[in-house]
């Protein structure tokens, strides 16, 4: 017997398991209202966005990401990705993020949530070719943001069901959001109720105009919110009135306003102030007491 050949495959075996992340399926059987949709959910790294893509995502999932190793802090924070409800920016708006949090000590859940069927192999394409009208893009997402709402509010109700298995703080659960992931944290505000409503959240230059709901929850809910004014898809005026709104509630509120970012900035080098959004972030967890 090689032992140092069986000692090598141990040790490969073990790599290999520790650097799987542990998926969690949001609901036993097909989420509700979708259960006759018949694709697959796949991935795309080659496309116009240059960065991985997920797409034709059927059945909803929390991708977990813990704190590194004896840091964690109790913080639990769900991350959505944005797209247009056609895709889903993995990397830069959901597991890039999800790793720098991890060395703060917050345990993040990625969110890949029911999206519109791409009917072919190049999502981006598609999606880029509706860009031109949005109000017939947004007719045909009605459905699927009702869907995305339902999927992240079973999202928090479940981390806050299994806090101590994550050794979180049930009362620290936020939402964060990448454009229409903005809008699915702002839609998941709006409709949460006590064990589905997160304790704060921070819509990243969401996309407003098909937030399902408006009534400033009466519950604490401080909002950290992120936006460039330079953004070509999104206006500016979506996260100010968000900001907004939060201060005549007389909710706790924080707005960065970058001069220049664009679109989908998320977690890329650009080398201008808005890459460091996500530091301006952490420091206000801990002003607000969440580390």
């Amino acid at each position: 017997m090689n032992v140092k050949y069986f000692a090598a495959i141990f040790i490969f075996f073990v790599i290999t398991v520790n650097a799987q992340q542990q998926v969690i399926e949001l609901y036993n059987g097909k989420a509700p209202g979708s259960e006759k949709w018949s694709w697959q959910e796949k991935e795309s790294a080659a496309n116009m966005f240059g960065t991985l893509i997920v797409y034709n995502v059927v059945q909803p999932t929390l991708t977990v990401y813990p704190a590194d190793g004896g840091t964690s802090n109790g913080t639990a924070l769900i991350i959505a990705p944005g797209g247009a409800f056609h895709t889903l920016s993995y990397n830069s708006e959901g597991a890039d993020a999800a790793k720098w949090l991890n060395k703060k000590g917050i345990t993040v859940f990625v969110l890949k949530y029911r999206l519109v069927h791409s009917v072919t192999d190049d999502p981006v394409k598609e999606l880029v070719s509706k860009l031109g009208d949005f109000k017939k893009l947004d007719e045909e997402n009605d459905s699927v943001v009702t869907m995305a709402m339902s999927d992240g509010l079973t999202a928090v109700r479940y981390i806050r069901q299994h806090a101590a298995d994550f050794k979180i703080n049930p009362h620290h659960i936020g939402f964060m959001g990448f454009s229409a992931g903005g809008t699915v944290t702002m839609s998941v505000a709006y409709n949460g109720h006590d064990e589905s409503r997160p304790d704060f959240i921070a819509p990243i230059y969401a996309y407003a105009n098909a937030i399902i709901g408006s009534a400033v929850p009466t519950q604490k809910m401080p909002a950290f919110i992120v936006a460039a004014t330079d953004d070509p898809l999104v206006p500016a005026s979506h996260s100010v009135s968000i900001y907004s709104k939060w201060l005549a509630a007389k909710q706790p509120a924080e707005l960065h306003m970058y001069e220049k970012g664009g679109h989908g900035f998320g977690m890329k080098t650009q080398n201008i102030p808005a890459d460091k959004w996500i530091e301006r972030f952490w420091e206000w967890l801990q002003v607000r007491g969440y580390y």
